[in-house]
């Protein structure tokens, strides 16, 4: 039994693939082609999902589509997807449906409250379910414009930040600031005094067109002239006035219980995640680390195995490692047309000890194994690493290679035995979903990656999820003292996370990276 899901169809298109209620693959187009098209079919991204099906069109069963379809009629996709998946039976699967189904289908609860937040998908940017078993009742709905994703893009904008983009600066940018527009933010969000949002728009002005469409009102409420740009030494603490208020409103829409699910583009605020796992509320947090529409080609999929087909076998998603992978007969083939020098490493225990060297010379080193990361994070296969005991190594991560604000730190890995020495941290920080606080006998230790006073960016990394860099982590210990190693996505000015060894290469020799391991070949400047 063959499903193929497709979610994110206007933006964030995305492919996956369940084969026996097994997910074996999940991709982003963006990740594969680089240059998408909006409203288009991910054509890269389902031709992928079928390699690794071993399956040709005529053998896909079931085909989810996950809404909206941007301008594109329903009915010419529909018929288009007919036409090239001949004996497949095409389910048009709701968004906020499939956002759940995400979060919930692949969790590790049989019955589970399930929230779903995002900015306006299919006009609802809301909803609470009760699940159980492979069973969804909706319990509640939240309609546009009553959008907190809405109201946190606004901010982004006013702040100077594109919106539906750079929203996580925003959120960065927060754990800087302090409370003196919390009850702003609050009073925008609970007009009427509603236990779930309600947007008051008096603080808004439609007949504006930039800097998030505030009112008067609202600049006056700031301090500020009406329409005056908001001061630097201001701007942190508006954003931390807009996710505070966000984070206790969510907290108020889930309520309490034993296990929560969360899905949808805020389940991509990691501070907001963290919330959750500290109210107190629930006994578990899970959300879906690929929150954002990309993740609804998973859900799309789960949604009709046990809806549309009643299957009751769970689906289980062991790791985020859904992406394509390249053997060293292909990266050889790179390296060689584009007339490098490299050396071949030809043990596991020579590409660790190299990499150790590499990173004891406090050098940055980008680290490219295995299959690629399914979601916008980095996750130890499409990494640039750090050592932590560089002094200089968030500056030199942040000014020469990620040429970014100094605001955004970068994740700290370790090994998920003994993170706790260092960390305080949720479940989520397996895929980078959360974030921690760093111990405070380690606090100088990792002084350049914490976010306000203690906050820091947690991975925890299982043997099992990733054995190459968890036995990474292990001898960067063994050399130095410290099982941890700062890790970003290996990425560049905006570009999506690298898949391939050409993508790879243009990457290293476009930034300040000093060494870069593809595989087995290491590359130095």
């Amino acid at each position: 039994m063959i499903i193929l899901g497709i979610g994110g169809i206007i933006g964030e298109a995305a492919c996956a693939v369940l084969k026996d209620g097994v997910l074996l693959a999940a991709v982003e187009e963006r990740k594969l082609s680089r240059n998408p098209h909006s409203g288009e079919l991910p054509e890269q991204a389902l031709a992928y999902c079928l390699k690794q099906a071993k399956a040709a069109a005529f053998e896909v069963d079931c085909l989810a589509m996950v809404r909206p379809l941007a301008a594109a009629p329903e009915a010419r996709l529909h018929l288009e997807l007919r036409q090239r998946f001949p004996n497949c039976e095409v389910v048009m699967v709701d968004h906020h449906v499939a956002h759940a189904a995400a979060a919930y289908g692949v969790s590790p609860f049989e019955e589970a409250t399930v929230l779903t937040l995002d900015r306006a998908g299919d006009f609802r940017c809301g909803a609470r379910w009760h699940a159980q078993g492979t069973r969804m009742q909706m319990e509640r709905e939240l309609y546009f414009p009553d959008s907190l994703g809405q109201l946190y893009g606004r901010v982004t904008e006013l702040l100077g930040f594109e919106e539906e983009a750079d929203e996580h600066k925003v959120q960065w940018l927060s754990a800087s600031g302090d409370d003196r527009f919390t009850e702003l933010f609050l009073e925008i969000i609970t007009a009427g005094r509603s236990d779930w949002p309600r947007i008051d728009r008096t603080f808004f002005d439609a007949d504006r067109m930039s800097q998030g469409a505030f009112s008067a009102k609202f600049y006056h409420r700031l301090g500020l002239e009406d329409g005056e740009p908001v001061p630097q030494e201001l701007k942190a603490h508006v954003a931390a006035g807009v996710q505070s208020a966000v984070e206790q409103m969510v907290v108020r829409m889930a309520g309490k219980g034993d296990h929560l699910c969360l899905g949808g583009g805020l389940g991509l605020n990691a501070m907001l995640v963290a919330a959750l796992e500290r109210c107190g509320n629930w006994k578990d947090v899970y959300v879906q680390p690929a929150a954002g529409n990309a993740g609804t080609a998973i859900g799309g999929a789960v949604h009709v195995w046990h809806t549309a087909l009643g299957e009751s076998k769970r689906v289980r998603m062991e790791s985020l490692f859904l992406g394509p992978e390249y053997n060293a007969e292909e990266v050889k083939q790179v390296l060689e047309n584009c007339k490098l020098r490299f050396r071949y490493l030809l043990t596991t225990d020579d590409l660790i000890d190299s990499a150790v060297a590499e990173l004891g010379e406090h050098k940055i080193v980008a680290w490219m194994q295995g299959r690629m990361e399914f979601g916008p994070r980095a996750l130890g296969n499409r990494s640039l690493l750090a050592s932590p005991l560089d002094p200089y190594s968030t500056e030199n991560l942040n000014a020469f290679v990620k040429h970014r604000e100094a605001f955004r730190k970068f994740a700290a890995s370790a090994p998920a035995e003994v993170a706790g020495e260092y960390f305080e941290v949720g479940p989520n920080a397996r895929n980078l979903a959360t974030v921690g606080r760093v111990k405070a006998a380690h606090r100088k230790t990792f002084e350049s990656a914490i976010l306000g006073r203690d906050t820091v960016r947690v991975h925890t990394v299982r043997e099992e999820d990733n054995p190459a860099y968890w036995r990474l982590l292990h001898a960067a210990g063994k050399k130095t003292g410290l099982p941890v190693l700062y890790n970003t996505s290996f990425n560049l000015f905006g570009d999506p996370l690298v898949c391939s060894p050409r993508d790879a290469v243009r990457s290293f020799y476009s930034s300040g990276v000093d060494s870069m391991f593809v595989g087995h070949f290491l590359l130095q400047k």
